[in-house]
This record gives C-alpha cells, structure tokens and sequence, in this order.
C-alpha cells in the first residue's frame, strides 16, 4: 500500500479557496475514483469534489465551517499502486447449455404475499431526528415535534409527505395541546450556503441605499393569453406559468430603462450597464436561498423562457448547478410563488441595483368605467439601489412593466 495525498483542486476561475461544508467520506472509508468526497462552498456555487483514485482513507483535513485554500492537502488515501481503477476482468465463457429436464406435473402456482412497507418508528428521545432544513422549518412553524413523526426514507429521514401526514392526521393538534414543555435547544452553525446568504444580504443592505415602490398590476388579459397558449401548445412545449411573461416584459420595459440593468462596484466607483439581460431568478431550496440564472433572455423567446426557468430552478435544486448557471445576474426577480402575500419589500441581490417582486394573482374586485368588476390582480413590489437609481426612474420601470403585463399583446412587439 502506497500514500496518497489529495489536495483540494482549482475549482473555478478566480477561487482560491473553499468552506467545507459537508463531508460525504470518513477515515477507514473505501472509495472509488469519482466518488464525491466532499461538499464545499467557494465564493460562486456548492460543488461536489470528486475522488481521483480508488484507496481507503487515512485521514481528512478540517470540518465543516473551515476553509481549505486551493492547492492544500485534504485527504490522504492508502492506495495499490497510483490508485488507478483496476481494468475490467474479462468475461468467463459462458457453460454448455444443460439439457432441458423432463416436464413435470403441473401445480398451483404459488402467489408469494409482498412484504408490508418498511416505516421507521419515531426516534427515540435521545437521538436527533434525520430530515432536511425545510422540513425542519415547516415543522417548528406548525409546532410539530418532528420526533414524534415516522421517517419513510432512508435511515428514518422524515420528508416532508410524512410531516403532511402526520399533521393531517391531528399530530400537530395532539403536539400543540398535550400541555408538554418543550425545552430543547439546536444549534445550526452557520456555514456554506447560509454563511454566504448571511454575508451578501448584510452587504447589500448595509451599503445599498434601498428603496421599494409597489404596484398592482390587472393581469386578467395575460391569465387569458396564458390559458389559450396553454390550450393549444404542442406536447414538447412547456406549460407556461405568468413567470415566463414577467420575464421577458422585463427584458423590453429595460430597453428603455438600461440604468436598471447594471452592476455597481463600490471599488472602482463604476456602475457596469449590461446590454445583455441576465436573470436572476431566486429559488429556495432544502439548503435556502439560491439565484440560478437565466443567461441572455434577451435573445430567447417566452416558450424558451419557460424551459430555462424549469431547467436552472430543477438544477439549483437538486445540486447540480453549474458555477456559470448560478452566477452573472445583471437584475433579479423574486417570487413567493402561490402564497404570494400582498407585499415586500425584496433585498437588492448585490451587487446588482434593481429587483423586482411578484405575488400570487388572485380575484379581486375593482373599479372600472364605474362599475365594480372582478379583475385578476396581481401585486408587484421592488426595490432598487437609490445611489445608482433615482426614484423617479424606478417607478417608471415598474410601470412599463405594469403596462405591458396589462396589455400583453405588447410582450411580442
């Protein structure tokens, strides 16, 4: 057995380093090559650092929280030789065919009874349970001790069908009333993706002068577009949600409002006007707050729009974002998606100058020629960077896009 010492790779153009965030091996573990080792955070994305040798390893270098400079040591391995995978074994030759036994008696086949779902019992009270952080905040905002719920996946993880289930089956009410004092108490350090969350709000809400502006849009003309576009599209073509539309009105309200568009470096003292329109789109996921990016929406189209919001979202979610898909937004959008809300008022994702907010679309009724009429109405909210973006110039960005949601035909021109 030979050592081998693996150092933490080149991750990216311009990191130097990276913060462990998980580690997925531990010493007297056995790996093969390309096996992920290790999760760490870098200044643009989560990335999963792959084995280069086949070994079993010795030892590791730091713990969660800790930050690794490109180039140091990170893991030593015992390997055979360099660690290279071993070639495939050629195949055996294959036996003489048997001779066919003699038929016999027909029986009554045997109808084997499957075996029961395996459900892990509750845990017990000395142990934490397995679940996700998103499951862990739902279950504190509905009072549930998550103790108390059965976990169906692995290792008793408990995911959010069963907190569903067990909260439709009165375990929140029998939690909340059962008069039991709870005293626990979980500490979650802060470190990855909350760590750099943490930071880049701090930043910009510390040195971005924010102002919000709010608006309510009619959106009952787009509801109609959307269900006749949707009625009629082909079975490759995505179904479209009014993100899509918001999107790409967006893209034509900034043609003649570039100065919302832009990046500024407080450093330099410079504010970068983008011509290319890159959106952000804020996501949430099991690990928080991620901005996937749909690059150059300028140049696409609203069906295309609608692939690549599924596309990046499904990505930043599932952990597979690449670097370039989760960075580079020129402006942002954030959506609380169904539950809406009537209004917020959104941090600017530095060091970008402009987001715009959109809430759920609901029946409302109004006013209209003197009439009172029920209208599909839709709530917008934003905030912009007062020392790159004056008020005024704000306000009317928002009402281009109001003008145009409420006349979508123009979306097109």
């Amino acid at each position: 057995m030979a050592k081998h010492v693996f150092k933490l790779p080149d991750v990216g153009e311009g990191v130097v380093e990276g913060e462990i965030v998980k580690w997925n091996v531990k010493p007297g573990d056995t790996v093969k090559e390309d096996e992920p080792l290790v999760e760490l955070m870098t200044d643009k994305a989560t990335v999963a650092i792959p084995s280069t040798v086949n070994g079993k390893v010795v030892s590791t270098t730091g713990k969660p929280g800790d930050m690794i400079p490109v180039g140091s040591e990170l893991i030593v391995f015992d390997v055979d030789g360099d660690g290279s995978p071993e070639p495939e074994p050629e195949p055996e030759p294959e036996p003489e065919p048997e001779p066919e036994p003699e038929p016999q008696a027909k029986t009554e086949p045997v109808v084997a009874t499957p075996p029961a779902p395996v459900v892990s019992q509750p845990v017990s009270s000395g142990s934490r349970p397995l679940a996700s952080p998103a499951v862990r905040r739902r279950a504190r905002e509905a009072g549930v001790d998550l103790s108390s719920v059965s976990g169906t996946g692995p290792a008793g993880r408990i995911s959010h069908d069963d907190l569903d289930t067990f909260i439709s089956g009165g375990g929140r009410l029998a939690a909340v009333q059962s008069g039991i004092k709870l005293t626990g108490v979980e500490e979650h350090p802060v470190i990855g993706l909350r760590r750099k969350i943490a930071e880049k709000m701090a930043i910009s809400k510390r040195n971005a002068a924010h102002f919000s502006y709010f608006e309510e849009v009619d959106v009952t003309e787009l509801e109609n577009l959307r269900q006749h576009l949707n009625s009629t599209r082909s079975s490759e073509q995505p179904k479209l949600t009014y993100l899509p539309f918001i999107v790409q009105a967006l893209v034509k309200a900034i043609r003649k409002f570039p100065q919302c568009n832009a990046i500024y470096d407080e450093e330099k003292g410079v504010v970068f006007r983008h011509q290319a329109v890159h959106v952000g789109i804020s996501t949430q996921t099991d690990d928080g707050l991620m901005v996937p990016v749909i690059k150059h929406a300028e140049a696409i189209d609203v069906w295309d729009t609608a692939n690549e919001l599924v596309r990046v979202t499904s990505a930043a979610r599932a952990k597979t974002a690449t670097v370039d898909e989760l960075t580079g937004s020129t402006i942002t959008i954030t959506s609380l998606g169904a539950m809406g809300g009537l209004g917020a008022t959104p941090i600017i994702n530095h060091p970008e100058v402009s987001i715009v907010s959109i809430h759920a679309a609901r029946d409302r009724a109004v006013v209209r020629e003197g009439e009172i009429v029920v209208r599909k109405m839709m709530n917008l909210t934003s905030s912009f960077d007062h020392r790159i973006i004056d008020g005024y110039d704000g306000a009317l960005l928002i009402q281009e896009l109001k003008s145009m949601l409420e006349n979508p035909a123009t979306i097109f021109m």
